[in-house]
């Protein structure tokens, strides 16, 4: 029997942090809300209904080892630019909030960030401008099948080399190849830390 594929619609969080959660995402991806109660909201950055939910029902408690445990990683959204995921950042940095670490996957150039329960958000700019090339690209890629996860960069010193002239045909490279490493990098929320501009490699 033939799958009728549904279309991905909206993702719902449980949170002790209401107000503080809808006010984040306001801010970084630029949620409206359609409605808020005591201890709901359903919010929305497109013509949807809802896409992004928050549950705050009592008796919820914080998970302090939240990074050890199986579950969802992270949730992503994409522009429609390498310069708009630049624009977004210095928004996003002159308010104070900055990303927890950023990765050239070969596919995208993603920034991620840690919402107020310690979600991960990936803000992501698509390397090719075209998902059939990106997704050809994952498919036949050597590059990609040997560094799947991705390099590490500093995205300060890659937004003011793209402020400085220098065209994203040639950043792109130069990010995978690890010219824009940071100083240092975290583990990535329960996966494994790597030094900077070395290929992530799950299980090592």
């Amino acid at each position: 029997m033939t799958v009728i594929k549904p279309v991905f619609h909206h993702v719902t969080i449980k949170t002790s942090r209401l107000q503080e959660m809808v006010d984040w995402y306001c801010k970084v991806v630029g949620v409206e809300v359609n409605f808020q109660d005591e201890y709901n909201a359903w919010t929305t950055n497109d013509e949807a209904n809802h896409r992004l939910a928050f549950l705050s029902v009592p008796g919820l408690e914080d998970d302090a080892d939240k990074a050890k445990h199986t579950g969802m990683h992270h949730s992503a959204f994409e522009y429609a630019s390498f310069d708009e995921l630049m624009v977004s950042y210095e928004r996003l940095r002159d308010e104070g909030i900055l990303p927890a670490f950023s990765l050239d996957h070969g596919l995208t150039i993603s920034l991620y960030y840690k919402d107020p329960e310690g979600n991960y958000v990936e803000l992501q700019s698509d390397n090719f401008g075209d998902w059939k090339q990106s997704s050809h690209f994952m498919r036949t890629s050597k590059d990609f099948q040997s560094n799947p996860i991705g390099t590490f960069f500093d995205p300060e010193k890659v937004c003011q080399a793209h402020r400085a002239g220098e065209s994203f045909a040639t950043l792109q490279p130069a990010i995978r190849a690890g010219k824009f490493q940071p100083d240092g990098v975290s583990a990535m929320g329960g996966l494994p830390a790597s030094d900077a501009g070395t290929p992530v490699r799950l299980g090592s």
